[in-house]
């Protein structure tokens, strides 16, 4: 009924098309979109910190009887728009500022935002992050804070500097800017617990001697592009950790990842038809870790690889079938059963992160020969 009051001549389906085109979003000319897929496209641009178009964000109907909203302060971004009755949000802002790298802020902020995922794709309330660092100078952190008052922005800060820090706690009390100091309380809780002072300094600032943690971690980095992919299987006892696994279970970005942390890492992959090397069975069992896949998820990724490497899906090889691939985690499943002191690790929906966090956890509780009960051998 709806469609026919706004187009009282429709008597067909072609008819309907040609009204909506018609209509008030006639210069749009878009096919309708997916609303699955457009939800997915705003969660890739909100993890990426874009600002949403208008277009795209997903009005929702104010519910009857609802009290009224709050009439904003005026700021010179936008709070919202109406379209067609209807409240729509626009981005607002987060405001990262550091004295240093902005690491530390930029990380927290995600993993703060990734509480939010069901607000920000599926609710219509985006956000929009902005770094600034090696803020190291009082007017350039006010005319920051001046502008995160004009946006209305969240201020979120790092400053080693206690001057500094002191002086975005004023300007952001001075002109009403909603802030969170990350590092403060978190440094002054330790001075207090250590009975020593901080020294006020970003990390890796200019003039600091370079630590033996810095050196420690450029080894580990050349050490492990070294043992990329089971090369120079001679030097496997010389690793801090070892991981095995199947073609395409993500050795490499981890071993590199873990190697960022100061960790010598070597990877050797298990194909089959190809003897495992011998060094692999005579190093440390504490130290080697395996790694699995779900077979369908394998076979996705393996069949993306191919067609990255221009290799034509009917061609000769097998590597994508999923005959080959089962086949495949079923020998590297024995594999791991003749060697019942490697823990396996399920990668499958894990992030790199994820995966370094179970590998560091159990590397450490073997070295401190922590006993907590284990409840499988897969992880």
């Amino acid at each position: 009924m709806a469609i026919s009051r706004l187009c009282p001549n429709i008597s067909s389906v072609g008819q309907i098309g040609a009204c909506s085109r018609n209509g008030s979003n006639s210069g749009s000319g878009r096919p309708k979109v997916s609303p699955q897929l457009n939800r997915w496209s705003r969660a890739r641009a909100v993890r990426s910190g874009q600002k949403l178009e208008r277009s795209n964000l997903r009005s929702q109907p104010a519910a009857p009887n609802s009290p009224p909203r709050p009439v904003p302060l005026p700021v010179e971004a936008d709070e919202g728009v109406s379209v067609d009755g209807a409240d729509v949000r626009l981005a607002k802002s987060i405001y990262m500022v550091s004295d240093g790298t902005g690491w530390t802020a930029e990380h927290c902020i995600n993993a703060a935002l990734g509480q939010f995922d069901y607000c920000l794709v599926d609710r219509g309330c985006p956000v929009s992050t902005h770094l600034f660092s090696g803020i190291d100078d009082a007017e350039k952190l006010l005319e920051i804070t001046k502008q995160a008052a004009k946006e209305g922005a969240l201020l979120v800060y790092t400053l080693a500097d206690p001057s500094l820090a002191s002086a975005a706690k004023r300007a952001c009390k001075l002109w009403g800017v909603p802030s969170t100091d990350v590092l403060g309380p978190i440094t002054e809780a330790i001075a207090s617990h250590l009975g020593v002072s901080p020294s006020g300094l970003p990390r890796g600032a200019s003039g600091l001697p370079l630590s033996d943690d810095y050196f420690r971690r450029i080894e580990a980095v050349e050490f492990t592009i070294k043992q990329d992919d089971g090369a120079s299987p001679q030097n496997l006892a010389k690793a801090d950790i070892v991981l095995t696994g199947v073609s395409r279970t993500g050795k490499t970005p981890l071993s590199i990842y873990l190697a960022q942390k100061g960790y010598r890492v070597a990877n050797v992959p298990i194909v089959m038809g190809v003897p495992m090397p011998k060094t692999l069975f005579e190093v440390d069992p504490m130290k080697v870790f395996g790694l699995t896949i779900n077979p369908l998820v394998l076979q996705n990724i393996r069949r993306a690889r191919t067609k990255t490497m221009g290799l034509s899906s009917d061609g000769r090889s097998n590597y994508s079938e999923m005959d080959y691939v089962r086949e495949e985690l079923e020998f590297a499943r024995r594999l791991f059963a003749q060697n019942p002191l490697w823990p396996v690790i399920d990668v499958t929906g894990k992030a790199i992160e994820e995966t370094a966090a179970v590998v560091l956890r159990l590397y450490h509780d073997r070295k401190q020969k922590c006993t907590m009960p284990r409840i499988s051998k897969r992880y």
